[in-house]
């Protein structure tokens, strides 16, 4: 079973998100979303929903089989308990690959791919709200 693992705030849901968790969900047999904790959003003053709303709504999608709480601490023990085949990025976020992967092997103990989903459209919970 190859296990996805997405990760966000996803603090209003948008059709951003749905392309990222629906071609994330393609990938692989299993689709685990990592919702930031509260604690970790920087704009956490400008959230709407708490971390435990945002956790629920997206596990309510059906293209989601389990949606989790993010480490308060640090990424890597998030990966580390996730153990993902394959990490996706949205297409908002600034991460460089390479590094995202050479954390994840290393907290996986094995081979991790890191994939980007793109999207033309360009939404933002920030604007939304």
């Amino acid at each position: 079973m190859k296990t996805v693992m997405a990760q966000g705030t996803f603090d209003v849901l948008h059709p951003g998100h749905l392309h990222y968790l629906e071609k994330s969900a393609e990938l692989g047999d299993k689709l685990t979303v990592v919702i930031a904790r509260d604690s970790r959003v920087k704009e956490r003053k400008n959230l709407y929903f708490n971390e435990e709303e945002r956790r629920k709504m997206v596990g309510a999608l059906q293209v989601v089989d389990e949606a989790v709480l993010g480490s308060d601490e640090d990424i890597y023990s998030t990966v580390e308990k996730v153990d993902p085949d394959m990490i996706t990025i949205g297409y908002d976020q600034d991460h460089d690959l390479s590094k995202v992967k050479e954390m994840a092997e290393k907290a996986t103990g094995h081979n991790v791919q890191v994939k980007k989903i793109g999207f033309k459209q360009d939404y933002s919970s920030s604007n939304i709200k």
